[in-house]
């Protein structure tokens, strides 16, 4: 698999992900391809995760080199210092062009592994941007303001603006071109229609912080993934 560093040195390297690779080992089978490990061999030192992104969430991460660069970075992340820009592509247009989402998120009581708004859940803070209209479908800039499970995938579900793909808080698993040209939709006999989008459609854009050695601010973004620009092509075209 093709890993995209952006950043390497002597404290940390910053990676683009790609959709669909685990950040860190699965618990329950280690044997899964994981970025850590993958991205380990690579730079031929054992890194240290600071964060992580959703298995089928595509984009920036750092790593740490060293002990002393993962206590830095970790405690830039909890004290919220650390600039986290995503992009994602939502059902529907939301009436205010930018707002804040404050609401507190906890486990599902029935339904392992997921997430839900909750009175009893811990506090969660997201603020979105509208980037773009396309017919019935949006593309946001979404900053998280803290780091919750699937925060982003529950805080615009719960505003009626749920991810175009996402089989746990959206309407569809996968979403092809066929769902956007109804009876216009042609396709040829004997061949099988494939998915525009068949991952959530949530790209970690920009991420930024201070490094823990020189104490210089670092910014980094990443390009939006071929998946979600076709899929974004396609929406242009039909208004």
């Amino acid at each position: 698999m093709k890993l995209n560093v952006i950043h390497q040195d002597e404290h940390l390297v910053v990676v683009d992900k790609p959709a669909g690779l685990l950040t860190i080992p699965d618990r329950h089978d280690p044997e899964i391809p994981s970025l850590v490990h993958l991205l380990s061999r690579r730079v031929k030192t054992d890194l240290l995760p600071v964060h992580r992104l959703d298995r089928p969430t595509s984009g920036l991460l750092v790593f740490a080199k060293t002990t002393e660069a993962q206590r830095a970075l970790s405690r830039q992340f909890e004290q919220r210092e650390v600039e986290k820009i995503y992009l994602a592509l939502v059902e529907g247009r939301p009436n205010e062009p930018e707002a804040d989402i404050e609401a507190p998120i906890g486990p599902h009581p029935t339904k392992p592994g997921r997430m839900l708004v909750s009175a009893r859940g811990k506090q969660a803070h997201s603020r979105y941007r509208v980037e773009d209209f396309f017919a019935s479908y949006s593309l946001l800039e979404v900053e998280l303001l803290t780091g919750r499970t699937h925060q982003i995938r529950v805080h615009l579900q719960s505003i009626g603006h749920p991810l175009l793909v996402d089989p746990f808080y959206g309407n569809r698993s996968e979403f092809k071109l066929s769902a956007l040209k109804g009876r216009k939709f042609n396709l040829k006999k004997g061949t099988e229609e494939r998915p525009l989008l068949d991952r959530v459609p949530l790209h970690a854009h920009r991420l930024a912080f201070v490094h823990p050695a020189s104490a210089e601010r670092l910014t980094f973004t990443s390009v939006m993934p071929k998946d979600m620009r076709a899929t974004i092509n396609q929406l242009k075209k039909l208004g």
